[in-house]
């Protein structure tokens, strides 16, 4: 899902150089507007030119993020609030990102703060094989106001030449500053041998943009909807990895919707190497999902598989064996892929049953989705109190159909119970994990 700014370049690429110059008339509808907003903001044509175009061609685009922005923004200010920053501030992903959690650009810059990894790492977020909190907003938010509170400082609360620094980096600022000997934003963006393209664009867009977000009714924007609210949500402390479709299986809620809870998880699987990982569930859910983990074996957490290395073995080595990826071998087991690897360890092996589904990075191959869609929502949890966990011994003639009458369940729900199924076949002798209701005269063989 690319962000805002990345379509807002792609249609000022489209105009020529810039947005096109402001109409008469557009000054003095923004006259009280400087005023009001906690950031100076010049009525200059270039601001001017941004407000009249986000008014036409982007009116449907500014407003939809402002819609979507509605969610985050009281928890925006909030954080801003206690941080002494501008609440104004709080409207940057508007143009960011038009406050999408998932928003990946072209750079590889993320989530509603479009943080490229670098400076998401220097200022507290964390991203590995199994998370990237860039995708978390309230964890992203908090980020943001370290990095940004640290540039207002650096540039003397000067929040123009500190917005340009958000776009282009600190460095890029002042070695502009010192080649012009001027401290002034307006003044380094006349020169285009200064500052790149973008980020002489980038500034004016912003204060355009907090300019119509405190006002929209008196700039043509429709604001006659119910602000969305943030969900709500508890928490349940994972001692150890579980998938992600067993959390959807046992609070009886879609997997779509646990996925929206935790963006920042990029895989089905919740991290192997965390002790007290904090995974959101669904309000009134989180009792009735620690106690199911608390009965569960390991194994029947998440499907995982380890490979034990043997003398003489590399990273490379076991990736070509496994038909892994290399870096993906190394990563899901905290390792550098030029890591070396002692005969003994154990390694997880990543697989499609840790791989994440549909997620922007990794999009999941069209044939893989109807298997992975089986799961949304099982029609009968194993974390119903009315079930009791059994094990079947697959007979001859058995199917999974006939399985699922037996225990009064679906066939999407067994496929849930053993994640290790593959397709419908079974075999004679094998072992499924079954939940029967308590009261059925049913039983494992």
């Amino acid at each position: 899902m690319p962000p805002a700014i990345d379509d807002l370049q792609a249609l000022l690429s489209s105009l020529g150089t810039a947005a096109p110059p402001a109409a008469p008339g557009v000054t003095e509808q923004s006259g009280t507007e400087s005023a009001a907003s906690d950031i100076p903001i010049p009525l200059n044509p270039r601001v001017l030119s941004y407000i009249q175009l986000f008014q036409g061609r982007l009116h449907d685009f500014i407003e939809e993020g402002m819609k979507r922005g509605s969610k985050y923004l009281p928890m925006i200010q909030d954080v801003f609030r206690a941080e002494g920053l501008p609440l104004d501030l709080a409207y940057v992903p508007l143009v960011e990102s038009a406050f999408k959690p998932t928003a990946l650009s072209r750079t590889k810059a993320k989530g509603v703060w479009q943080f490229m990894s670098g400076t998401a790492l220097e200022n507290g977020l964390r991203r590995d094989w199994y998370i990237d909190e860039r995708s978390d907003p309230e964890k992203a938010t908090v980020a943001a106001a370290k990095y940004l509170g640290m540039l207002g400082k650096m540039f003397g609360g000067d929040w123009h030449m500190a917005l340009a620094s958000y776009n282009a980096g600190p460095g890029r600022l002042q070695r502009a500053a010192k080649t012009a000997k001027a401290n002034d934003f307006w003044q380094l963006a006349k020169n285009p041998k200064l500052l790149p393209r973008e980020t002489r664009e980038y500034v004016p867009m912003i204060l355009a943009a907090i300019i119509i977000a405190r006002s929209p009714y008196e700039y043509g924007f429709d604001f006659d909807f119910e602000a969305e609210t943030a969900p709500a949500y508890e928490t349940v402390t994972l001692a150890r990895p579980v998938d992600l479709r067993r959390i959807a299986e046992w609070s009886q809620t879609p997997i779509a919707q646990i996925q929206a809870l935790n963006p920042e998880l990029r895989r089905w699987t919740t991290p192997v190497k965390d002790a007290k990982y904090e995974l959101k569930v669904p309000p009134g859910t989180a009792a009735l999902v620690s106690a199911q983990i608390e009965e569960s074996a390991p194994a029947d957490l998440a499907s995982l598989r380890f490979y034990t290395v043997k003398r003489g073995d590399t990273l490379a080595l076991i990736a070509k064996k496994l038909h892994v990826s290399k870096t993906d071998l190394a990563e899901a087991n905290y390792l550098r892929t030029t890591a070396r690897v002692a005969a003994g360890d154990m390694l997880m092996v990543p697989q499609e049953a840790t791989a994440v589904a549909a997620r922007v990075e990794r999009p999941v191959a069209a044939k893989a989705r109807p298997a992975l869609a089986r799961s949304t929502q099982p029609a009968r949890p194993a974390a119903n109190a009315s079930r009791v966990k059994v094990t079947y011994q697959v007979k001859r003639g058995d199917t999974l159909g006939s399985i699922a009458r037996r225990y009064k369940t679906t066939v999407a729900s067994i496929k849930t119970w053993n994640p290790s199924l593959s397709g419908d076949r079974l075999t004679a002798g094998a072992h499924l994990t079954v939940y029967a209701p308590s009261d059925s005269r049913a039983r494992a063989d």
